[in-house]
């Protein structure tokens, strides 16, 4: 399956029409069309926005998240022009929280909540409180491939699992045979490509493997890649796909909207879809809260399962404190982030990096949590 990033910059003022008209009116729901099911349902938004601000944010972290912050910043400068906001992507989702952590940022991007150590430290720049993990970003781990010769490929959970623990090594493994019937499948060597920073993309993956086929599967699910062998191990997600298109028989994984013209395998012949994710949402996660007011989401993958449902959902938080240190900072990122965690920001981030909508009543979930940031 081939996919192309939409997020250019004339993409995205195309959508800025959207979000001007939309948030312009005031912070009352009215009627909408749901973006994710297509069906009748009530717009959530933001404060309105405040034009008369000035100020920067800093932020950084998630790979995953580039492409919608590139759309995010640009809708969201449109409406407030005195409003800097920088994203620094190259961390990943580690070096966000880490740097977060450390004072360095309003915010960070992270595929992955904090961890129950990490929820203690933010205590020392956010108070007693500590932070709030929410989720604003929606998408896919893709598999993606380069097989000369071979243009369709589909993996099972199994197989999947086996690739990746590096117990099948060859692309004509009678695994493989067995998922693709009726595609000649070369003898060539697998290499997996993997990240080798701190990812919440791995996180995810591994979270998947560990849950779908725990007997394949031993490895413990993590942020950071665990198989030492015939691994190609790349920084970020950009770093993954360039390895795997500039590379014969290999395969890795990234967050689906910076996979660019790379190649997709399906997954238990599912193909990704802002839909599939989206229903993977719904029917799958639940909020498992480290603080009061957290939103920190985990996913069942037993029901991930049927044909319109995307078997390897990934969700990606902004980080923030319940408590900051300035009332301008908290001011300023609660602005930014409530755009974002819109039904209009959720439509520029899926117009525009081609993610999918966080569902509507997921969405008024974190605009009250922002609304209790002091």
């Amino acid at each position: 399956m081939k996919f192309k990033n939409v997020a250019a910059t004339g993409a995205v003022f195309v959508t800025v029409a959207i979000a001007l008209s939309a948030c312009s009116s005031s912070s009352t729901s009215g009627s909408s069309t749901s973006a994710s099911t297509g069906a009748a349902s009530t717009a959530v938004t933001s404060t309105p926005l405040d034009a008369s601000l000035t100020g920067t944010i800093t932020a950084g972290g998630s790979s995953a998240q580039a492409n919608a912050e590139n759309a995010w910043i640009t809708a969201y400068k449109a409406q407030v022009a005195g409003v800097t906001v920088n994203y620094d992507k190259s961390q990943g989702s580690g070096g966000g929280v880490t740097n977060w952590l450390a004072g360095s940022y309003d915010f960070a991007g992270s595929d992955a909540p904090l961890k129950a150590d990490q929820q203690t430290s933010s205590q020392a720049i956010c108070g007693t409180g500590g932070a709030l993990n929410l989720p604003v970003y929606l998408d896919g781990v893709a598999l993606i491939y380069n097989l000369p010769g071979v243009t369709t490929l589909n993996l099972s959970t199994d197989t999947i699992a086996k690739i990746f623990s590096l117990a099948i090594t060859t692309w004509n493994d009678p695994a493989i045979v067995a998922d693709n019937p009726g595609v000649t499948l070369p003898a060539t060597a697998i290499t997996t490509v993997a990240r080798s920073d701190g990812s919440g993309t791995t996180q995810n993956f591994t979270n998947f493997l560990s849950a779908a086929s725990p007997t394949i599967w031993t490895n413990p699910a993590s942020n950071a890649w665990p198989i030492k062998g015939n691994v190609s191990s790349q920084k970020g997600g950009s770093g993954v796909v360039q390895a795997v298109t500039a590379g014969s028989g290999t395969i890795g994984y990234a967050d689906h909207s910076a996979i660019g013209t790379a190649t997709a395998a399906t997954v238990n012949k599912v193909a990704f879809s802002q839909e599939g994710a989206t229903a993977a949402f719904a029917a799958a996660a639940t909020t498992v809260p480290t603080a009061t007011g957290d939103l920190s989401q985990k996913f069942d993958y037993s029901k991930l399962t049927g044909t319109t449902v995307y078997p390897i959902p990934l969700i990606s938080y902004q980080i923030v404190c319940t408590t900051f240190k300035t009332a301008a900072q908290a001011t300023l990122t609660k602005s930014f982030i409530g755009f974002v965690a819109s039904s209009v920001g959720q439509q520029v981030a899926a117009k525009n990096a081609g993610s999918a909508p966080i569902p509507d009543e997921m969405l008024t979930k974190v605009q009250t949590a922002l609304a209790s940031v002091k």
